[in-house]
């Protein structure tokens, strides 16, 4: 058995040379650029090159090696994702066998305590308190996985509550300030009060559905923090008793009193809101750019996110996007952390917004462009974010908390299985994945 054994292993050596998984080395002088003396730092992202996000990526390290010049020398690699997600991934995932990592690499960031847990990326090189202070409260958050802070965001993401003003002011509606959210309660009477208006529309109150993929979590999490709930505790690897809380179905009941009620519709509506049936959206902070190139009948606001009847100022809303990471191979922990935070700093944040709407994720970035100042939908998405941003779970399990949470909504929602039965079992899916976490 052990002969057995030891001739597999040296099979698969022999497959992962013959197919060049071994990690690469590069002298000076092989690329233009790199010269001697310099340490060479190699990055993979996420996108595709000639795309505004992947031109923003390859300006950044073309200026960090500037920047750097005598120092470091970063050498970017661009593995896109295909539409399932997979591609970069997969990539990752070989790598990690392989050991062919980068020095740097994206992640998604609901994924970064997964990449931690599972010993794909590292935590940074110690980074003072003044330079974590520059950037939003959510992207220090999201990077931080067991007390490390192991990545920075190089951009920032939101979700707004779109509200028609044309149909508010026909229904006799007044929207609340940034700090004071209509509640639950207090949403169901306004909702009840706009349905008027949006009926004879052939409308709905609530263009609300919940897709298949990432995008459900992102948007209706936000219910569930703001009422006292969770979907995981905060190490990470404990869902029962959390996921299945009764905060939890108390949350679920008011989504289907959505549906009961006449709120919102069964089936998706394409273009409702933005055809102007609808009296209010949840969707990403691109649907304000949506609306001004394409929809310019629609005189389109932001309200504040709605919150539990008993919220208490808690931090609650939609935020995380994609961040950049030192991988658990690199040997240069310094110029991976250097490399890090330039991709992630000012000038990357504010190149990512002018050439691709991303918002930054720092301050001062926000600071330094107009349209946060004086566009009063993009300045309250901006204030949402910077005062009221939560990241979404941090777990191991993640990928499997997120499908958990989809398949709840619709199934309670749209098919009307019972809430506590549901997160039940959803909690069996969990624990099944992080029993490799907490089995010692």
């Amino acid at each position: 058995m052990r002969k057995h054994i030891l001739a597999l292993l040296t099979a698969c050596c022999i497959v992962l040379t013959t197919v060049g998984c071994q990690k690469s080395t590069h002298e000076a002088g092989s690329i233009s650029g790199y010269d001697e003396g310099e340490k060479y730092l190699s990055i993979w992202v996420h996108s595709i090159e000639d795309t505004d996000e992947g031109k923003c990526y390859r300006e950044a390290v073309e200026s960090f090696n500037k920047a750097y010049d005598g120092k470091y020398f970063a050498d970017i690699e661009f593995i896109p994702r295909n539409d399932s997600g997979g591609g970069y991934s997969d990539k990752i995932n070989a790598s990690v066998m392989s050991g062919d990592l980068p020095d740097v690499l994206t992640v998604d960031g609901p994924n970064i305590a997964a990449y931690a847990e599972n010993g794909i990326i590292q935590p940074l090189a110690e980074i003072s308190e003044k330079e974590k202070s520059e950037y939003l409260e959510s992207i220090i958050e999201q990077g931080t996985y067991n007390d490390k802070l192991y990545a920075l965001g190089a951009m920032e993401s939101s979700v707004g509550l779109y509200y028609n003003k044309d149909i508010l002011k026909e229904a006799g509606i007044d929207v609340p300030d940034a700090d004071h959210p209509w509640t639950f309660s207090e949403f169901l009477k306004v909702l009840e009060k706009v349905k008027k208006v949006t009926d004879k529309k052939k409308g709905y109150a609530l263009d609300m559905t919940f897709p298949v993929g990432e995008a459900t979590i992102y948007y209706y999490a936000p219910f569930f923090w703001s009422n006292g709930g969770n979907l995981i505790d905060n190490t990470g690897l404990k869902a029962d008793g959390v996921f299945n809380s009764k905060e939890n179905v108390s949350t679920i009941n008011y989504f289907c009193r959505l549906l009961s009620n006449g709120y919102m519709s069964k089936v998706p509506i394409d273009h409702l809101f933005e055809s102007g049936r609808a009296a209010f959206k949840f969707d990403g902070a691109w649907e304000v750019n949506t609306v001004y190139t394409s929809y310019k009948d629609i005189n389109i606001g932001v309200v504040p996110y709605i919150t539990g009847d008993n919220w208490n100022g808690e931090r609650y809303t939609p935020t995380g996007s994609w961040a950049f990471a030192a991988s658990s191979k690199t040997k240069n922990i310094e110029g991976a952390t250097e490399l890090v935070k330039w991709m992630s700093g000012v000038e990357s944040g504010k190149r990512l917004w002018e050439k691709s709407k991303s918002f930054p994720s720092t301050y001062k970035a926000y600071e330094s462009i107009d349209v946060f100042k004086k566009d009063e939908n993009y300045k309250e998405l901006y204030y949402q974010l910077s005062k009221y941003g939560h990241p979404r779970p941090k777990t191991p399990a993640y990928p499997q908390v997120s499908t958990s949470f989809q398949q709840v909504l619709e199934n309670c929602v749209l098919t009307g299985e019972d809430p506590k039965t549901q997160l039940d079992k959803s909690v069996e899916r969990i624990n099944a994945k992080l029993k490799r976490y907490t089995y010692k």
